[in-house]
């Protein structure tokens, strides 16, 4: 078992009923991570799912002890359990990334090494114009509208909101977890929105993405995100929270 204060990085991995997607993104994973530092620790955060994730990654992390499953009982949304798995890390870095590894982990040093050379946050981005991506023409109209919306009501300078590939400095997160309150798919935007509004230094980079063959964004999450945008711009503007 590796000692704790060896950790320099903490990656995370959110998901819900996605074991096959674990199979492959696990593996994956600590050979991307292993050619950045081999001290680093990979967390599973697993909410609620009923589909033997939970047992899959157990079995797992006897084989390897980096690997860490971080699990819920109950459907706690996204958000909240990136926010548990983050007051759980040990690296002074912690990122995360989506299981279907849509965002190709070459750009996991960037990721990580940006927070190392100072930046407050780093993300990866869909929408720069270097950016290489493949995906539906609904789900890419409804991506650029929604990031549209986002950096007219908000006042955000970034370019793509809603990539599930972003880093951290760990204190600079944790200080930002109180006041966010998106549970779910919306999370993503706020720890970014909130950032810009506290000054934190963001690194913004164009990534090689391709769709998933599915996906758990449904019709309703993409209307809730909507509706909270303008929420968001109520807490900050009205309420000052």
């Amino acid at each position: 078992m590796k000692n704790l204060s060896e950790i320099r990085v903490s990656a995370v991995i959110p998901v819900y009923n996605d074991k096959n997607g674990l199979a492959a993104a696990i593996p994956r994973s600590i050979d991307a991570l292993n050619a950045i530092t081999p001290g680093f620790e990979l967390i599973i955060a697993e909410d609620g799912s009923t589909d033997g994730s939970a047992e899959f990654v157990r079995e797992y992390s006897k084989k390897d002890s980096r690997v860490i499953l971080f699990h819920s009982d109950e459907r706690l949304g996204r958000g909240k359990a990136l926010n548990r798995a983050f007051a759980y890390a040990k690296g002074s870095t912690v990122c995360y990334y989506d299981v279907d590894l849509a965002t190709d982990l070459k750009h996991l040093p960037e990721l990580i090494n940006s927070i190392e050379e100072g930046f407050d946050m780093s993300t990866g981005s869909r929408l720069m114009p270097s950016s290489d991506i493949e995906r539906g023409l609904s789900r890419e109209i409804a991506s650029r509208g929604y990031n549209f919306l986002v950096r007219t009501v908000l006042g955000s300078p970034l370019f793509d909101h809603q990539c599930g590939f972003k880093g951290f400095n760990r204190e600079k997160i944790l200080a930002l977890i109180p006041k966010i309150r998106a549970t779910h798919w919306f999370w993503d935007t706020e720890v970014l929105v909130r950032g810009v509004k506290n000054s934190y230094k963001i690194k913004e980079f164009p990534v090689l993405w391709r769709q998933g063959a599915g996906t758990t964004v449904r019709r309703n999450d993409v209307l809730s995100m909507g509706r909270s945008v303008f929420r968001l711009w109520w807490q900050l503007n009205v309420s000052k929270d």
